[in-house]
């Protein structure tokens, strides 16, 4: 019959262009008769054997699932049998009529990854998982989760460091208990009319847990004793509070204030911020976070978005330094 030859030859030519360089799978591609038709003979006439042939087979690059839904249309739109367009495609016939059983979890996984990639840009694939698996309880594989993640290209753009050749700092001692050592720092930025306003940080270094977050357009050392004190009143009092030697930090009223309540102040070094890594590396977060995602007309909205971050960063965002786990997590492992 001319017209089921017609077909099978524009079949096989069509995975020999999938297959490269007009080369079929080895072994012969049996049609309904149980001959060989005059087509293959065409695509194959003349193909070297050999691995280090320049026309040798070369390594397949089309994954399975394309293969499948190849010969599918193959069987549907060239009317020939299943058997021939899995000989032609190089697949079997259980490969061929396999049917996923995970496509409504796949989907869900998916739907997870775009709803915190979109709230949270600035999370790339390690913190999404951790966050599905520490803090949501979701029990999917990390290879699964990977591969739907990059099926949806939500990859960060990693940018190139500039490694500057410095001596190695001394590491930081890790507190063995919560209210051993805390961290204060500020940071700066500014309102939507040019105004500058200042946030004053306060975090646990045992359990990295934010403390507090105080913002104004001016924090004198009186602010920073009741932020201070606004804390230790459902926290406790620490052991040690480390700074660096801004003139709040270094205030005698600050200096008498610790020196009543028991607590010692240790500033680092001058021009040394590595010595108060701990803060540094939370000052970070809040910036990349959301501090320079967004503009804010007012101190009082500054101050309710910070509140409410606080809240998802010390209940919900995996920490790598904790093994993936969150702030509030590391604390009730020690209760």
């Amino acid at each position: 019959m001319p017209g089921a030859r017609d077909q099978q030859r524009d079949l096989l030519q069509m995975a020999g262009q999938v297959w490269g360089h007009g080369r079929l799978p080895d072994g012969p591609a049996q049609g309904a008769g149980g001959g060989k038709p005059p087509a293959q003979e065409d695509v194959c006439r003349g193909a070297p054997q050999g691995r280090d042939c320049p026309g040798g087979p070369r390594k397949k690059m089309v994954r399975p699932s394309r293969l499948r839904e190849m010969a599918k249309a193959a069987v549907a739109d060239k009317d020939v049998s299943i058997k021939l367009a899995c000989a032609a495609f190089g697949i079997s016939e259980a490969c061929y009529r396999y049917q996923p059983k995970l496509s409504t979890e796949s989907a869900e996984i998916a739907d997870h990854l775009v709803r915190l990639t979109h709230n949270q840009r600035n999370w790339g694939f390690g913190l999404c998982f951790l966050y599905l698996r520490n803090v949501k309880g979701h029990p999917w594989n990390h290879k699964r989760v990977y591969r739907i993640y990059r099926e949806l290209e939500l990859n960060l753009r990693i940018k190139p460091r500039k490694r500057i050749v410095r001596e190695r700092p001394q590491p930081l001692a890790v507190p063995e208990a919560i209210n051993d050592t805390w961290s204060m720092d500020f940071m700066h930025d500014s309102l939507t009319d040019g105004r500058a306003y200042r946030l004053f940080n306060v975090i646990d270094d045992f359990n990295r847990e934010g403390l507090g977050i105080e913002v104004d357009l001016s924090l004198p050392a009186e602010r920073v004793v009741r932020a201070l004190e606004q804390i230790i009143e459902w926290r406790g009092a620490p052991k040690v509070i480390r700074s660096d030697n801004g003139p709040e930090y270094i205030s005698g009223r600050l200096s008498a204030w610790a020196e009543k309540r028991g607590i010692r102040l240790e500033h680092i070094q001058p021009g040394n911020p590595q010595q108060n890594a701990y803060i540094e590396r939370y000052n970070r977060t809040v910036r990349y976070d959301w501090l320079g995602q967004y503009l804010f007309e007012s101190i009082e909205e500054v101050q309710g978005f910070a509140t409410r971050w606080l809240w998802t960063y010390n209940h919900e965002r995996p920490n790598m330094a904790l093994g993936g786990i969150t702030p509030k997590q590391k604390l009730a492992l020690v209760a």
